[in-house]
């Protein structure tokens, strides 16, 4: 092991800087944020590092590098483009036995920086020693992906009780074992969901019994899956995918995606095409109270963004009015992935100046819409569940006054490698599908900017990654 890694408090210390660029910019920042003074020296500083500076106490000094600049410095780094300042700097401090950095030339300092992860106060390095940076940071990119954003909320929690754990707890591993209990159960998902409130309720009374309390109710996790590419999921979602005991998914849900949720959870499917449920939606409603007050940790999956035609408003109901708990995790909606994935701006400043998600079958099965509205120029109209009703949607914007010349794209398993888009105007698109074959889930969009599919397509399904698990 050519470095020793270690974290190193630098609150209120001064720290020297020789480089005023963006290399220089770059460290500066870091040292702000560690809460060090920070002193740059350069003839010549980029305007942010004066605002940063200032902001931490430190001076910015308009000159060339003296030796003398390193004294009293708890950190130096050289981050100039002149080889021989870099050196003069690295050796100025070799001999006061300061820990200097020299960027780019990692071999003439004594520490590098690695990559870092931050969750203050949890705090995560990946280091290459100076051989591969790139690969340092595809590893913390990873690393990003597993440790939530709210890990540093729920150490911050656990600073707050430790002392009062010690008293309540003799023996080390009596503290260990609650720790591990109160960081991997429902007091760690109290905080994930943001209430810390209830969490220290929770931590309380596990401490004034001095056993674990029973959760009899469980929670349910209502979780938008995105149109179908398992990489446009959030770092949420993919969380609570691993943990829920129980998986309740719609057919819209792709398989790669439902790969990545728990291994030994219970997979329901209650997928619903046109006017073919397997699970009516009451029925649905009613499996997610039932699987929650038995216990468990339920995964509600859904195509999409649960709350655009997704009925999450509808499934949210029936759990509040039966006291269950749970959470809701947006997922990039089909109109935002698709027609991103074609190529097809939704908004456009010479096209369309507003957009409107549309379903294209409604409660009563007929596409009974707005549809003097809809005929409206300058906007974006984007049909939900339209395949069947295309022709009469073709025909009713004509009919109201949309030319029928405007151009139309279908979109189909957007997002996908088996995604395809089909385009041709409001006149035309009917006659267009007749001599081809269109399989659901598949999204329309009407306006002007569909004119910019070509030019603007980037996606080719032929050379998606994405594997597709038959």
């Amino acid at each position: 092991m050519e470095f020793l890694p270690l974290f190193f408090s630098f609150k209120g210390r001064s720290a020297l800087v020789v480089g005023g660029g963006e290399v220089a910019l770059r460290k500066v920042a870091l040292l702000v944020k560690a809460q060090a003074k920070v002193i740059v020296v350069s003839p010549e500083v980029h305007n942010d590092i004066e605002a940063l500076v200032s902001t931490s106490g430190g001076e910015v000094k308009l000159k060339t590098f003296d030796p003398g600049d390193v004294s009293n410095m708890s950190l130096v780094i050289a981050a100039t483009n002149n080889v021989e300042v870099n050196t003069a700097v690295a050796n100025q401090a070799h001999n006061l036995n300061i820990p200097v950095n020299v960027v780019d030339q990692p071999k003439l300092g004594n520490f590098i920086f690695p990559a870092i992860v931050d969750r203050s106060p949890i705090i995560a390095a990946v280091s290459s020693g100076g051989s591969s940076p790139v690969l340092a940071r595809l590893l913390r990119a990873k690393l990003e992906t597993v440790i939530p954003s709210s890990y540093g909320r729920l150490a911050l929690l656990a600073e707050k009780y430790r002392t009062k754990v010690k008293q309540s707890f003799a023996h080390i591993n009596l503290r260990r074992g609650f720790w591990e209990r109160a960081l991997t159960g429902p007091i760690a998902e109290l905080v994930f969901a943001g209430k810390e409130r209830e969490a220290e309720a929770l931590i309380n009374e596990e401490l004034d019994n001095k056993e674990p309390v029973k959760k009899e109710l469980g929670e349910v996790y209502l979780v938008g899956a995105g149109p179908g590419d398992p990489d446009l999921l959030t770092f949420k979602a993919l969380r609570l995918m691993q943990q829920a005991d129980v998986v309740l998914f719609d057919r819209l849900v792709s398989k790669p995606i439902l790969e990545l949720c728990r291994r030994d959870a219970h997979m329901v499917n209650v997928g619903k095409a046109r006017s073919d449920h397997l699970v009516p939606q009451e029925g649905i409603n009613q499996l997610l109270v039932d699987y929650a007050k038995k216990g468990h940790r339920v995964l509600r999956l859904k195509g999409g963004d649960p709350f655009i035609f997704g009925r999450g408003g509808e499934e949210i109901q029936e759990l509040t009015d039966h006291g269950v708990p749970f959470q809701v995790v947006p997922g990039i909606t089909a109109a935002a992935g698709c027609s991103s994935y074609a190529g097809i701006p939704l908004t456009h400043r010479d096209f369309a100046q507003s957009v409107r998600f549309v379903t294209g079958h409604l409660k009563n099965n007929t596409t009974d819409l707005p549809w003097s509205e809809l005929a409206y120029t300058n906007q974006t109209i984007v049909f939900y569940m339209g395949l069947m009703g295309l022709p009469i949607i073709c025909s009713k914007l004509i009919e109201h006054g949309m030319s029928p010349d405007m151009p139309i794209a279908l979109v189909q398993k957007g997002t996908t490698p088996e995604q395809k888009v089909i385009v041709a105007t409001l006149g035309t698109m009917v006659k267009t599908l007749e001599s081809q074959t269109v399989s659901a889930p598949t999204l329309i969009i009407v306006g002007e900017v569909v004119s910019l599919h070509d030019k603007l397509k980037w996606f080719d399904p032929n050379q998606s990654l994405m594997r597709n698990i038959d």
